[in-house]
């Protein structure tokens, strides 16, 4: 009988050993998802930082020079053209002058990419997942439409958590070394605007951003996925191999986007500019030069700043800089788009954007 006890408690504690055994398989199981899943997002998330640094870097002096374009003034031409401009930042301000602000542009770019491509993928994967229940169809892909919602979603979101850098970098970038008043750094510039102009103020020109960064991220993303698509099943000019395309092809799909994009957003990219001038006391030396005309810039809003742009500078007014921003924003977005690609590839994670 005692035997029997015996071996009853045997095969109990036996049993209940494979069962806590079977329990902690399950758990392993449960949490290997979840930490795939953030490995991936974290992989995710480098991979566009990477991408926005590198491809800001690359056009460091261009974008300052755009930015100089948009806001000085038109009776007092310092900057006349892309190559005059170059060689102008040169003389006067030696080959630091052409990365002048790039600190900090970088030190907003790489947050922004990083969550503008991750939002990109995510709210392509929501938006498809609804498109393929409303359609009933599992096996529907994302129309250059819906390409273009999630490219607005993505761009609103990364913009508007990064925006109080980009306004500081737009007044750190048009500094010159004749500014009567020189902000030190980003984070300098970011406690002066707040001490002096209130915690608003880091949100001037957010608007137009925001109506601006609709057409430019979604037209960038929507035209850069359809072209990449319609090559790989059309297979025009022998440019597809094994469903696969070249870094020189995506390079070219990239820049293709980037200028549809910029080209429709570029005039609110202007008026943002302008607006984030308003209310810094020295803007008025900047904007308008170094000589006569020193008048405080007032625009009451985003209808107001256009309004007066036109009506004293005229409709080219609204796009100053367009040419440096064109040779800027081609290799830019090109570069960023393969950057993430390759650095996806390099880090194991399966770029699925589309579908």
């Amino acid at each position: 009988m005692a035997s029997e006890d015996v071996k009853a408690a045997r095969d109990a504690a036996v049993e209940k050993i494979v069962n806590l055994a079977e329990e902690a398989k399950l758990a392993r199981e449960e949490i290997k998802p979840t930490s795939h899943a953030v490995f991936s997002i974290c992989k995710s998330l480098v991979a566009g930082g990477v991408a926005g640094g590198v491809s800001r870097t690359a056009v460091a002096p261009l974008e300052r020079l755009k930015i100089l374009l948009q806001v000085q003034n038109p009776h007092n031409i310092k900057y006349n053209g892309t190559i005059q401009g170059l060689k102008y930042i040169w003389r006067t301000e030696g080959f630091k002058g052409l990365f002048k602000g790039n600190g900090t542009n970088c030190a907003r770019i790489v947050p922004n990419s990083a969550v503008k491509f991750f939002s990109y993928e995510q709210a392509s994967k929501g938006i498809l997942y609804l498109y393929r229940q409303q359609t009933g169809n599992e096996d529907a892909q994302l129309t250059p439409l819906l390409r273009l919602g999630a490219g607005a979603c993505a761009g609103i979101i990364a913009m508007s958590a990064t925006y109080p850098m980009d306004m500081v970098r737009g007044r750190l970038t048009v500094q010159t070394e004749k500014s009567p008043y020189q902000y030190r750094g980003m984070f300098h510039a970011l406690s002066t605007v707040l001490r002096e102009e209130g915690p608003r103020a880091l949100y001037k020109g957010w608007t137009p951003s925001v109506i601006g960064v609709i057409p430019y991220v979604g037209l960038n993303f929507a035209v850069y996925e359809s072209l990449k698509d319609w090559l790989i099943k059309a297979k025009p000019f022998g440019l597809v191999d094994d469903s696969e395309l070249g870094v020189v092809t995506r390079l070219a799909c990239g820049a293709a986007a980037g200028t549809v994009g910029q080209t429709v957003a570029y005039p609110l990219d202007v008026i943002r500019r302008r607006m984030q001038m308003v209310g810094w006391s020295h803007a008025a030396s900047i904007v308008t030069g170094d000589g006569r005309g020193k008048a405080p810039l007032e625009y009451t809003g985003m209808i107001d700043a256009f309004r007066k742009t036109v009506k004293y500078e005229g409709v080219r007014a609204l796009y100053k800089g367009l040419v440096p921003n064109s040779v800027k924003v081609v290799p830019s977005i090109s570069i960023a788009f393969v950057a993430y690609e390759q650095v996806k590839d390099l880090l194991g994670v399966e770029i699925r954007i589309s579908d």
